[in-house]
């Protein structure tokens, strides 16, 4: 007997063409090649007897008889979801993968005691983990989730905020000794400060500050600029060379050994935000599920975002 269901890898490769753009993106996602999906959507095609795709130089679009065999085909995709969570609850254990991407902050400092109680909660789920500054294209490279920093710009993904972080200036014991220990912002104009040149805009980052009520940012200038990596600063920091400014979460254990000070503490009171975003339009597998559960357990609050 032949099996009556032996075309729905052609299915799966027409939704993910038509929910990431492009038959590239959706290549990306399904980790294989724009041709294999090509010739999948034209076998899907001549089984169905109707065109599902119009095709362009610049977009796809969708005809009538696409459109009503997506509702259809997401609609049964969210049955066959629902029915392996079901048995995969049965026998106790989740499996899958799940890719995230987090920035260098979140990746060594806060990710790592969580990754670790996700992997000994679900020891089949395989992570895979990308640590970088870049902000990636979750549809088009493949992600489940991302963290992201700062305020996010409207957009179709799903943020869930982690936590607004704490900032304070910080420079190391020697420094303080040698050059003095400033006293007000306007100090700061003598001293040789680390600051962070932003991976999207090129330009350097501005220190946040509360001074009262007021929120002050402030441009710092120095004759060294890091890029890239904006842990780089509080390296640079810990070893004499400067004042930087950065998270508590970071600083925080350099600050109780003794290897470096606070700077300013009449300034504190800014803080930046984390965020885990993800596309709330593609299907979620059980394994991302479970990691966005873990990550926003201590959620405030859903929006749009980038």
């Amino acid at each position: 007997m032949s099996r009556k269901f032996d075309y729905l890898g052609d299915v799966e490769a027409f939704i993910a063409v038509v929910e990431h753009g492009s038959f590239t993106a959706g290549a990306v996602a399904l980790s294989t090649t724009p041709s294999v999906l090509s010739r999948a959507l034209a076998r899907l095609e001549a089984r169905l007897g109707r065109q599902l795709l119009q095709r362009t130089t610049r977009r796809l679009g969708l005809t009538e008889a696409g459109r009503v065999y997506l509702d259809q085909a997401r609609s049964a995709f969210a049955l066959l979801d629902e029915a392996e969570r079901e048995v995969q609850g049965q026998e106790g254990e989740l499996a899958g993968r799940v890719r995230i991407s987090v920035p260098t902050t979140y990746g060594h400092y806060r990710l790592p005691p969580l990754l670790a109680r996700f992997a000994r909660q679900y020891p089949q789920i395989q992570v895979e983990l990308n640590i970088t500054n870049r902000n990636v294209d979750l549809v088009a490279e493949g992600f489940d989730l991302a963290i992201r920093l700062g305020q996010l710009p409207d957009s179709g993904l799903v943020a869930r905020k982690l936590e607004d972080a704490a900032l304070l200036l910080v420079a190391a014991p020697d420094y303080l000794q040698r050059m003095g220990r400033p006293q007000t912002l306007e100090d700061l104009q003598a001293h040789l400060c680390l600051p962070f040149v932003m991976p999207r805009t090129g330009r350097i980052a501005p220190w946040a500050f509360r001074d009262g009520e007021r929120d002050i940012d402030w441009l710092p200038g120095s004759s060294i600029e890091i890029s890239d990596d904006v842990l780089g600063v509080v390296s640079m920091a810990e070893h004499g060379i400067g004042i930087c400014q950065s998270y508590d979460f970071i600083v925080r254990d350099r600050i109780d050994r003794g290897r470096l000070v606070e700077v300013l503490p009449q300034l504190r009171g800014r803080s930046r935000p984390f965020s885990v975003v993800y596309a709330p339009h593609r299907r979620q597998s059980a394994a991302a599920r479970a990691m966005i559960e873990l990550l926003t357990s201590n959620a405030v609050q859903d929006r749009p975002a980038a």
